[in-house]
């Protein structure tokens, strides 16, 4: 096995400019979107109050995911990231296989995020056509990417910020309507009400949990990221540690507190959790607040995917695996011919959401889930190669090593493993698999057809 130094090496060429704040909030905002804000809702109707445990499971396994991850980024910080470190520490063809799945799921991520943003805005501007604001915002967070990283970390950090500030004021309101109020509406005794804590059974609890892990799902940009921060092993660690943190309890305490103001059945018939607990509140301009919102996390999720498809696909074209104009740098150490190509959700999104509004979201939705899905058991399949591998040399001096391993690391990967056969028989994310097990299988097709000789990082940079 030859060195990673050699895939470091093609891969430089971008800058280190990020903090570990802002690394932070890029897991952040990447993390907490439309998936706490809205798809929250979904995983109430199928687990009730339960869902608190569903997304606590869903809470372990991101925990083990960055465990992980904090691992092999702190023992080599490089922008492939997971991809690069299935093509080490597995196969060539692995990290092919990571690399463009996660690539397209992403892609459609950020497809679906400005879709999103175009039917929120019709709330203050509903004669306004979509299409503007699709090309309007899509233009603003193109131009903050191919500017420079600095940029967008700026950005990042404050779109995350607007986030956590607004969930944090929920979670303040919610703690003194429950606790402090006096009103007897609210407590506890909503989790054992309409059905018990588990309404619809363990089964509905844990089909909650695949929805958790769409939540979840992009806290792994961090180990992206990392290949651009000014000290990569203290902020990873840092980085890391505070995303977990604070995902849990935001996650967690939030639930909880929706749960505790609102009967589950009413939540799970109505729009966003969050906009039906101000509602029930009768708080001044809630509607208007909480689209606001909404409209920042999709704009600070998609911020984010740009970023973190640009890179995939960068180190795609240092690995050999795409054409070498996508691999090129600017005098700005931004790839931006991956930047543009990164961009094809958004022309395919705008267009599907035209034509089948219906079909097109669950097509992309069903690929995507998939693609992130496929990644993050991977990671997990991958960290039991890359210790064995150090083992094997003697052991690996870290100053963050995975606990309990490998018991942690197989407990993530049997979870996942189990997550992804629920999807088989869930009628919303039934496609999921349906979909994605053919397009893995075409990625091994294309494999053996675009494979070609290495570039030197020197040849590869404008």
């Amino acid at each position: 096995m030859s060195s990673f130094q050699d895939i470091k090496d093609r891969e430089q060429g971008l800058q280190r400019r990020l903090t570990a704040g802002q690394m932070s909030m890029i897991a952040i905002g990447g993390a907490i979107g439309t998936g706490l804000f809205l798809g929250s809702k979904f995983a109430i109707g199928f687990a009730g109050p339960s869902v608190v445990l569903s997304y606590a499971i869903g809470g372990l396994i991101t925990l083990l995911l960055m465990g992980c991850l904090a691992e092999m980024t702190v023992a080599h910080a490089t922008s492939g990231s997971f991809g690069a470190y299935a093509e080490h520490y597995v196969s060539p063809l692995a990290g092919f296989l990571v690399r463009y799945s996660y690539w397209a799921c992403v892609v459609l991520a950020v497809g679906t995020e400005i879709t999103a943003v175009a039917e929120y805005m019709r709330y203050w501007f509903p004669d306004t056509p979509p299409w503007i604001w699709i090309l309007l915002f899509s233009s603003a967070l193109i131009g903050v990417n191919a500017a420079s990283v600095k940029a967008f970390g700026t950005v990042e950090y404050w779109f995350s910020s607007i986030k956590i500030f607004a969930i944090l004021a929920f979670i303040l309101m919610g703690c003194y309507v429950v606790w402090g109020s006096g009103n007897p509406a609210y407590g506890a005794h909503n989790f054992s009400a309409d059905g018990g804590f588990f309404p619809n059974g363990v089964w509905g609890m844990w089909v909650a949990v695949v929805i958790s892990i769409f939540s979840y799902l992009s806290v792994e940009m961090i180990a992206v990221a990392a290949g651009e921060a000014e000290n990569p092993e203290q902020a990873v660690r840092q980085a890391f540690r505070a995303t977990i943190a604070r995902l849990v309890v935001f996650y967690l305490l939030s639930l909880s507190l929706i749960i505790a103001i609102v009967p589950w059945g009413r939540i799970g018939s109505g729009n966003s959790p969050f906009v039906t607990v101000m509602q029930v509140l009768n708080i001044p301009y809630a509607a208007g607040i909480l689209n606001f919102v909404v409209v920042v996390a999709a704009l600070s999720a998609m911020n984010s995917q740009l970023y973190i498809t640009t890179r995939m696909m960068f180190s795609l074209s240092r690995a050999g695996d795409a054409p070498v104009g996508l691999g090129k740098l600017n005098p700005r150490g931004i790839p931006v011919n991956a930047l543009l190509l990164s961009t094809s959700g958004i022309a395919l999104a705008a267009v599907l959401y035209v034509l089948f509004p219906q079909q097109a979201f669950t097509l992309m939705i069903s690929l995507s889930m998939f693609g992130a899905m496929f990644t993050w058991l991977m990671i997990f399949y991958t960290h039991l190669r890359f210790r064995r591998h150090h083992d094997q040399a003697g052991g690996l001096d870290l100053p963050f090593k995975m606990r309990l391993f490998p018991y942690s690391t197989l407990t993530g990967l049997v979870l996942m493993l189990a997550i992804m056969v629920t999807t088989v028989f869930t009628e919303v994310f039934r496609l999921t698999l349906v979909f994605g097990l053919p397009f893995l299988l075409l990625l091994v097709v294309l494999y053996h057809k675009v494979r070609r000789p290495r570039l030197t990082p020197a040849a590869q940079t404008n």
